[in-house]
C-alpha cells in the first residue's frame, strides 16, 4: 500500500468515528469527555405525611382569669365568679372552658351621683366588659348585675355570637317552656331626667333622683340627656327577673334614667317573671328589640321616659303574660317631663283579655308601621285610661304633646279599644281611624307565628320620621308595616333563641361561642 493510500485510510476511520459519536445523544448524559458514562437522575422525594390535626381542646378550663373567683365546674365548664363591686376596668375574656357566674348583687362602679359635675363623695366609676360569645348566669333572684351611676357596661357581641345572660338551671339543662324569674337580671342606673324625685328636688334637675324598684340603695336619674352608660349589642338575656316583694320587682332588663349617649341594640330578653324590659324615664333609644315570653308586661315605660324604638318583636307565651306594651302608672298625669315613648316597625303578639296595649298616666305615645295581633277570641288591642291621656280635657299639663299617635297600625284584634267610662270608644275612635290604620275586621296572613304574608306586606305604610316629627333621623324611612319587610327578612337570625324556623333553643345549656 503506498504512503498515500494510507493516509486516506486513517482519514476515513478518524471520520467514521466522529460520526460514530455524534449520532449518541450522550452529549448531555457523558459524565466528562471521552468517558462515556451514563447518569441517572435522583428519585424525586417521597412527601412528608400530613400531619393528623390537633384535636379542639374539650373540658373545663384549668383556672379563672384575673377578677374572678374559681369556684367549680358547671356543665363541663369552669365557673368564675364575680362578686362584690367592680372598680376600675375588668373584661369578661372568652376563653375556652370558661363560663362566669354572678354571685349575690354585683355592682359595677360606686354610685357618683346625679351630676357629672359634682361627683358624689365616695363614688367610683367601674367599666365592665364582655366579649363576644361570653356566657354569664344567675343562680337565684338575689343574682343581679347592677351598672350604678357614672359607670358602664360594653357588652357587644355579634350576630354569630351572642353574649348570653341567663340562669343557672339553664346551665344544667333544667329549664322548659314555661320557666321564669330565675336570677335577678339586668339594671342600668344613669342620670338622665325623670319626674319623680325623692324629697322636693325639682323634676329632670340634677338633684332629682329616685331609687329603682327591686333593689336597696341604689339610685337613678339626673339632668343629663345624653348620659353614656355604655354598648349593650347582640345580647340574649334568658330567664330573669325576680318578686323581692309584692310590686317590688326585678325586671328581665331595668333602664332607670339612661341617656341617649348609651346604645342597645339588638337585645333579647326571654321568660322574665316580670316585665321583659322596663324603662324609667331617660332618653334611651333603641333598635332590633325583641321580647318573648315575659310573665308580666314586656314593654312597660314610665317616669318620664322619652326614647325611639324601631323594628321590635313581641311574642308572649300562651301559659302567662300580661300586656304587651304598659306606659306609665296612673297618678302621673301632671308630672313633668312627660313620658313619650315612639315605636316604629314593630309586630305584637299578644294573648292577653282584654287588651294587649295600654295607655295611661298622662303619657304622650306613638305607633306607626305596626301589627297588633291579640290571639283570644274576645281580646282587644287598645286601652286608654284617664282623659289626660287621650287629651280630652283642657286641664292640660305642660309638655304635652297631645293625643297618642297611630300611623299605618293593623288591629288584629277581635275589637280595636275597650269602652269605659273615663276614655269611651267614642273617644277612642278618633283617635285610631284614617291615617292608613287598618281596624277590625282584618284577616292576617302571618306565617311562623309573626312573619308577614300578602296581606300585610300589602298595607300602606307611614314615613315615620313624618309620623313622629321632631325626632331627627334616628329612625329609618321605611316603605312597610311590622317588624319585617317580608318573610326573608330575619333579621333576627342567629343571635336570638327560640326565634323562627331552626333557631336554637332557649332551653338549651349554652357554651362560650369561640
Amino acid at each position: 500500500m503506498t504512503r498515500s493510500s494510507n493516509i486516506r485510510l486513517r482519514t476515513l476511520l478518524m471520520i467514521g468515528s466522529a460520526l460514530t459519536l455524534a449520532a449518541c445523544d450522550g452529549a448531555k448524559n457523558i459524565a466528562s469527555p471521552g468517558e462515556g458514562t451514563l447518569v441517572t437522575p435522583p428519585p424525586a422525594p417521597a412527601p412528608a405525611p400530613t400531619p393528623a390535626p390537633t384535636p379542639t381542646p374539650t373540658g373545663p378550663a384549668t383556672d379563672c382569669p384575673a377578677g374572678t373567683a374559681n369556684v367549680g365546674v358547671i356543665n363541663n365548664l369552669r365557673n368564675c365568679s364575680l362578686s362584690g363591686t367592680i372598680s376600675g376596668a375588668l373584661t369578661l375574656r372568652n376563653i375556652r372552658g370558661v363560663v362566669y357566674s354572678l354571685n349575690g348583687r354585683v355592682n359595677v362602679g360606686v354610685d357618683l351621683g346625679g351630676d357629672p359635675g359634682a361627683p358624689a363623695a365616695g363614688g367610683s366609676q367601674g367599666i365592665l366588659t364582655v366579649e363576644p360569645g361570653v356566657v354569664v348566669f344567675g343562680s337565684s333572684g338575689a343574682d343581679a348585675l347592677v351598672i350604678n351611676r357614672g359607670s358602664q357596661i360594653f357588652a357587644e357581641g355579634t350576630a354569630t355570637r351572642p353574649i348570653i345572660f341567663t340562669s343557672r338551671s339553664n346551665m344544667e339543662s333544667g329549664v322548659n317552656a314555661s320557666s321564669i324569674g330565675q336570677w335577678g337580671g339586668i339594671v342600668i342606673l344613669g342620670r338622665a331626667p325623670i319626674h319623680t324625685c325623692v324629697g322636693t328636688a325639682t323634676p329632670g334637675t340634677a338633684s332629682c333622683q329616685s331609687a329603682v324598684e327591686g333593689l336597696t340603695g341604689a339610685f337613678y336619674g339626673g339632668g343629663s340627656p345624653s348620659d353614656n352608660s355604655g354598648r349593650m349589642q347582640f345580647v340574649q338575656v334568658r330567664y330573669p327577673g325576680f318578686e323581692v316583694s309584692p310590686g317590688n320587682e326585678l325586671n328581665g332588663i331595668t333602664f332607670a334614667g339612661v341617656g341617649s349617649g348609651t346604645f342597645a341594640q339588638n337585645i333579647q330578653v326571654h321568660n322574665s317573671s316580670d316585665d321583659g324590659i322596663e324603662w324609667f324615664g331617660g332618653r334611651l333609644n333603641h333598635k332590633f328589640l325583641v321580647i318573648t315570653g315575659a310573665d308580666d308586661d314586656s314593654i312597660d315605660t314610665d317616669l318620664g321616659y322619652k326614647g325611639l324604638m324601631q323594628y321590635v318583636l313581641v311574642v308572649q307565651r300562651t301559659d302567662g303574660g300580661d300586656r304587651v306594651i304598659e306606659a306609665d302608672t296612673a297618678g302621673g298625669e301632671t308630672k313633668t317631663p312627660r313620658s313619650n315613648p315612639r315605636i316604629a316597625n314593630f309586630t305584637f303578639i299578644g294573648n292577653r283579655t282584654p287588651d294587649s296595649v295600654l295607655l295611661r298616666g298622662g303619657t304622650d305615645y306613638g305607633l306607626t308601621n305596626g301589627i297588633i295581633r291579640n290571639t283570644t277570641a274576645t281580646g282587644l288591642c287598645l286601652d286608654i285610661d284617664g282623659a289626660q291621656t287621650a287629651v280630652t280635657t283642657a286641664d292640660t299639663p305642660t309638655d304635652e304633646a297631645g293625643a297618642p299617635i297611630f300611623r299605618s297600625v293593623i288591629f288584629g284584634c277581635s275589637g280595636a279599644a275597650r269602652d269605659e267610662s273615663d276614655v269611651p270608644l267614642a273617644s277612642i275612635t278618633p283617635i285610631i281611624t284614617g291615617n292608613n290604620n287598618l281596624l277590625p275586621p282584618v284577616t292576617l296572613t302571618l306565617t311562623d307565628i309573626f312573619l308577614p304574608g300578602s296581606f300585610e306586606t300589602a298595607a300602606v305604610a307611614t314615613n315615620p320620621r313624618t309620623a313622629f316629627t321632631g325626632t331627627g333621623t334616628f329612625l329609618d324611612e321605611t316603605t312597610f308595616v311590622g317588624a319585617f319587610r317580608n318573610a326573608a327578612d330575619t333579621w333576627y337570625a342567629g343571635w336570638t333563641c327560640g326565634v323562627g324556623t331552626g333557631a336554637t333553643a332557649c332551653t338549651a345549656a349554652p357554651s362560650p361561642i369561640q
